[in-house]
């Protein structure tokens, strides 16, 4: 597993790095091998029924820059770029890492980017199919997140175009004024390039068309399984790395945040994280949080999935392989016998082996300083049942008297549509978090760790697994 400590301090921006919060809840590039952070089924049991952000689409048809009257850049002489080629139907995490990255080449092409809902497997639901309206469920961006991606303002004196809705593209752009950009026209070239190399042909592309509207549609299957601007070849390889001094100080990074849903169940759920346990021998931080480590257990699916990573030979995924992280993983010879044992120890821990690694990680912290004090435990898990509930008393037996695990958040409709953020959100805000991490799928919690400003990569896709960095801050990230 993967262990990132966090800044203690205000961090600008966050949720999921996906990035990321992150590469750190756990969605996975594969719709057969991901499943949702958290199944909430028990919590909604269909009630409440699924919610309809009524009042959320509201207040997106009324931002200001839904205005043909407003002047260049934006109203009806200004320039935008919609991605028809963004995935849908895998885990947040890996939507989170694309988009944020189409946001910031929207923003560096002089365009405004076109913002639209979320949507996975109809199975990761926390309600059941005949709840779903008949276009099925939809989640819209702004429930999950908050910044200029979603139609934020932009920094102060900053003219960029501000993000607009998928709704207001189709009154400023009608179909018979877009220019659609087929992704096979444009990927070959740059089909094993650097991350920034991907990033400046499409940027040198997009600034010098002189059609105001651009829809990027994707190539056929056939043609290419990945049809992405930064796909997964780029995400789940080196050639990432190039992507970092590039988004990493952008506003689109430093100015994400939780979206006030996030936001709400945090608060409603905070008095859960108060230290109940003796009183530390020497002074600790008021903030819970700044004493907390949260750990990704995730279950389910894992098995099979963590087999697979085994021998595909996968490694950390997406800002995780940064070289400044604590935590390596180089996959064994696919001829070792003990390669599928190594990712299982890293992907699905046993129980004392994730007990060993929890006891090592809170060590080495307060270890680290004389005022560290970690004694607030939050497992963010999919995991129910008699294997959790001799995790917690195995917990509570080695001296953690705070023990949360997602399952006891009290959420309402919304706030368990975007509970993987929600997860996400609480990872980020820990003093150290540790994540699975083997993951092909971005990182959750680590993007948007890294994604806020705070710029220490995550390990894995929480669909978190390497989200969360903070106190110890990395010299050139930082």
């Amino acid at each position: 597993m993967a262990v990132y400590p966090c800044s203690p301090r205000r961090q600008v921006l966050c949720t999921v790095l996906g990035g990321i919060l992150l590469l750190l809840l756990l969605a996975a590039t594969h719709p057969g091998a991901r499943d949702i952070g958290t199944n909430y089924v028990e919590y909604a049991n269909g009630e409440p029924p699924p919610p309809t952000y009524e009042a959320l689409r509201k207040w997106e048809d009324e931002l200001p820059q839904h205005n043909l009257d407003l002047p260049f850049p934006e109203g009806r002489s200004g320039r935008y770029v919609k991605f028809s080629n963004q995935m849908h139907l895998v885990g947040w995490n890996n939507c989170l890492n694309e988009r944020l990255m189409n946001a910031h080449l929207a923003y560096m092409s002089r365009r405004a980017y076109v913002f639209s809902d979320y949507w996975w497997s109809v199975d990761h639901y926390a309600w059941p199919p005949a709840q779903h309206s008949p276009d099925g469920l939809r989640t819209p961006v702004t429930a999950l997140l908050a910044g200029p991606m979603v139609g934020g303002p932009w920094d102060v004196g900053d003219d960029a175009p501000r993000s607009i809705s998928e709704r207001w593209f189709d009154v400023v752009c009608p179909p018979n004024e877009r220019r659609l950009i087929n992704t096979a026209d444009v990927k070959p070239p740059v089909a094993e390039a650097s991350g920034a190399a991907v990033f400046a042909h499409w940027q040198k592309l997009l600034l010098s068309a002189p059609e105001r509207c651009i829809e990027v549609v994707p190539a056929p299957l056939e043609v290419d399984s990945m049809p992405q601007v930064f796909d997964l070849w780029v995400w789940g390889s080196t050639r990432v790395f190039s992507l970092w001094d590039i988004f990493a100080d952008s506003p689109t990074s430093r100015l994400l945040a939780p979206s006030p849903i996030v936001q709400s169940a945090i608060d409603r759920n905070a008095y859960l994280f108060l230290p109940r346990g003796p009183r530390p021998s020497h002074p600790a931080p008021r903030d819970p949080f700044a004493r907390m480590l949260a750990v990704h257990v995730r279950r389910g699916d894992y098995l099979s999935h963590c087999r697979n990573l085994a021998m595909w030979g996968s490694t950390y995924y997406s800002w995780a392989q940064l070289p400044v992280l604590l935590d390596k993983f180089t996959p064994l010879p696919g001829d070792d016998p003990r390669r599928e044992d190594a990712v299982l120890e890293h992907c699905l821990p046993t129980l004392p082996q994730l007990m060993r690694r929890i006891s090592d990680v809170r060590r080495e912290y307060v270890q680290g300083g004389p005022d560290r004090v970690l004694d607030v435990l939050y497992l963010l898990t999919n995991e129910k049942g008699e294997w959790l509930d001799e995790l917690k008393d195995a917990l509570r037996n080695a001296g953690w008297h705070t023990l949360v695990t997602t399952r006891e958040l009290v959420l309402d409709a919304e706030q368990i549509d975007v509970s993987n953020a929600v997860d996400m959100q609480l990872a980020r805000m820990a003093a150290v978090f540790l994540g699975n991490g083997v993951r092909r799928a971005p990182c959750r919690v680590p993007p948007l760790t890294l994604y806020s400003g705070q710029r220490h990569p995550p390990s894995d896709d929480l669909d978190i697994g390497a989200y969360k960095m903070g106190q110890w801050r990395i010299l050139e990230l930082d």
